[in-house]
């Protein structure tokens, strides 16, 4: 009897498995037949890019594709953001895939017949607007595969929640927005998400490749406001002051310690950065006040609370020594936690990633100081967030215009990759992952 009912579950899952992978190779020539599709929409999303919770345009196209692919739409999340959800015609899990909307304050200059023209405010100023991240490429992808998987929702085991995000760069000063504002109006219940899945083009990792790092991948990031006060005096009779920008010198360097002689190197990474400082208005004039900002990462939440730490005291008893007083901040107006690949689950979906792309295109890589706002959904549930190459073939990297410059630029010809591997990371996930 044992034996029999042994055979018969061996004969189930091979009967699953095959059926699974002839769902995948439906969905590998779905992807191909709308390739042009997929690309003439980054075009339109990149010769008009909105910043982050101005993304109205931008917004109303992408739901009114999800309407018409008779998925369920919610629009005006977080301000901007649509929300889609697929309800597959099998029970199992539910699986989000996330994709940004937003673009960046960048004059854009490469020589492309669709490249931005577009001029728009931002924190009161005006400036041009690019999508020179790649998020033109993250929604044109995530609406391929809305479009592929609902046109096969009857074999879907599960339903599929389609997050397009607003503001990832970070809202306007003074406004909530992004990830952070999405989990808090409840995008992850009602039906409750078990996994998310996310990508990013790269523009420095060749066409035709995924990069993964399971763990930390991305830095937590918070900004910082330090305001050193002193006393006021002539340049010429220094001993009548308490300097403050003689104290934000002394304080700067001594800021770089934290990462030369508190942060365990042979662990992980880290970084304080004071990007700006003012004071003072005249040559022979010492100014009562500096103000500095920058900013901090770290690959740890228990190397975040240290750094934090550790700069309060710098900061604080630094000033004290010179008689001035100095007050931190932070984060002053932004705080992203670390982006971190759950290790069960970027270990159960590797093999997905290797099937699609090829083993040897799938490759492990460094974790990075940059930070990224899907660490907000990972927080809550398990994700997998991965890099898609997007460097034409040949290209040295140390030359490709890297992100948030005017000369940013994606090869086209990766996106079916990244359409497949989203729908299939979704497919197996459902599944119960690869055999």
């Amino acid at each position: 009897m044992k034996l029999i009912i042994t055979i018969s579950f061996i004969c189930f899952t091979l009967n699953s498995f095959s059926q699974t992978e002839a769902i995948k190779s439906q969905v590998s020539k779905k992807v191909d037949a709308i390739e042009k599709k997929i690309i003439d929409w980054r075009r339109d999303f990149h010769e008009h890019p909105e910043l982050g919770n101005q993304e109205f345009r931008t917004s109303k196209i992408i739901a009114e594709h999800l309407k018409s692919l008779g998925i369920e739409v919610k629009t005006g999340v977080a301000k901007t953001g649509v929300v889609g959800i697929l309800k597959g015609g099998k029970p199992g899990p539910v699986v989000a895939l996330r994709a940004d909307m937003d673009g960046l304050p960048v004059v854009e200059r490469t020589p492309i017949p669709f490249a931005s023209k577009v001029k728009t405010q931002f924190n009161g100023q005006e400036v041009g607007a690019m999508h020179a991240c790649g998020h033109d490429s993250h929604m044109a992808i995530l609406m391929g595969v809305a479009e592929v998987l609902s046109s096969m929702k009857s074999d879907l085991k599960g339903t599929v929640k389609f997050i397009f995000q607003p503001a990832e760069e970070g809202p306007p000063f003074g406004e909530e927005g992004g990830a952070e504002l999405m989990v808090k109006e409840g995008v992850l219940e009602n039906p409750h998400v078990d996994a998310i899945f996310g990508l990013h083009v790269n523009s420095q990792t060749e066409v035709g490749k995924i990069t993964y790092r399971p763990g930390g991948t991305m830095a937590a990031v918070n900004d910082m406001k330090i305001t050193v006060k002193g006393v006021q005096a002539h340049g010429a009779y220094p001993w009548s002051s308490v300097d403050p920008i003689v104290v934000s010198a002394q304080i700067i360097n001594s800021l770089q310690t934290i990462v030369s002689r508190n942060l365990n190197l042979t662990e992980n990474a880290g970084v304080v950065t004071i990007g700006s400082i003012h004071g003072g208005l005249r040559s022979n004039i010492i100014p009562e006040e500096v103000v500095m900002m920058g900013t901090v990462r770290n690959l740890s939440k228990e190397d975040e609370n240290m750094f934090i730490d550790r700069i309060k005291t710098i900061v604080t008893k630094t000033a004290e020594a010179a008689g001035a007083t100095a007050e931190v901040k932070i984060p002053f107006s932004v705080h992203y936690p670390v982006t971190f690949n759950d290790p069960v689950l970027t270990a159960k979906m590797l093999p997905t990633l290797e099937a699609v792309a090829g083993k040897e295109n799938v490759l492990l890589r460094p974790a990075v100081t940059g930070a990224e706002d899907f660490s907000f959904f990972q927080e809550k549930v398990p994700g997998l967030f991965i890099f898609l190459g997007g460097m034409p073939k040949g290209k040295d990297p140390l030359k490709a215009p890297s992100h948030h410059t005017p000369d940013f630029f994606i090869d086209e010809s990766g996106f079916t990759l990244g359409v497949k591997a989203l729908a299939d990371l979704t497919i197996d996930y459902m599944n119960g992952g690869t055999k």
